[in-house]
């Protein structure tokens, strides 16, 4: 197990309380493709945000690797994301001012436990196995949204995480990269044997994922 939620409960504050996630609790195995469903608000995309660690308050616990964020201070917990966590959004966050290849050097600068000629080689090579190392010198902002969405992929493993969170990753594409950058998070379970969790409203992601969440009403349906 390489994840684990206990009894998790999420409220809004604004404009009034509101209760997001409900006793939310689950496990996920290393090397699994899940895929977490439901209808927009039911608590899928604050969940995911919730297991990639970038919201902290909220109450139960969250262990991963056998760590509990929850005794992390701040700047510990920023290094165990960079270092453990990979992520992959529908908005695909690439910075318009760098080319491709320095918008996936990018993590791997900060976490700088590699040079810069390791951290660059390591990069081409990503951006080789998504069929992006013909574009790495190109601003980011000249790709079309299924080639952002693959740098963005290849920017989410330049740190060899273990665990990769894709928020809607297809939300913004068409079918044919719909069903690419699938194939490639697919990939990336199977060749790299990571644990790649997916937040989607697509029926041919879920469906084809080792293990589905459906999310009702801030609830897990059991």
């Amino acid at each position: 197990m390489i994840l684990e939620a206990k009894h998790i409960h999420k409220y809004f504050h604004e404009p009034q309380k509101q209760q997001v996630l409900n006793d939310v609790s689950l496990q996920i195995d290393e090397k699994e493709l899940v895929s977490v469903f439901g209808e927009s608000g039911s608590g899928k995309s604050t969940l995911l945000y919730i297991l990639s660690t970038l919201d902290t308050n909220f109450k139960g616990d969250l262990i991963i690797n056998k760590e509990s964020i929850k005794t992390m201070s701040p700047s510990c917990l920023t290094d165990f994301r960079n270092a453990h966590i990979g992520f992959v959004y529908q908005f695909h966050y690439l910075l318009p001012e760098f080319n491709v290849l320095q918008n996936v050097m990018l993590p791997a600068m900060k976490l700088a436990e590699k040079n810069r000629d390791e951290i660059k080689e390591e990069a081409l090579f990503l951006l080789e196995e998504v069929g992006m190392k013909d574009f790495g010198l190109r601003p980011s902002y000249k790709l079309s949204g299924g080639q952002q969405q693959r740098v963005a992929i290849a920017r989410a493993l330049i740190n060899n995480p273990m665990l990769i969170i894709a928020d809607e990753p297809t939300g913004n594409l068409d079918q044919k990269n719909t069903d690419m950058v699938f194939e490639l998070l697919k990939d990336i379970t199977e060749q790299r044997a990571k644990t790649v969790v997916i937040a989607t409203h697509n029926s041919k992601i879920y469906k084809n994922s080792h293990r589905t969440i459906e999310m009702i009403d801030g609830s897990i349906r059991l």
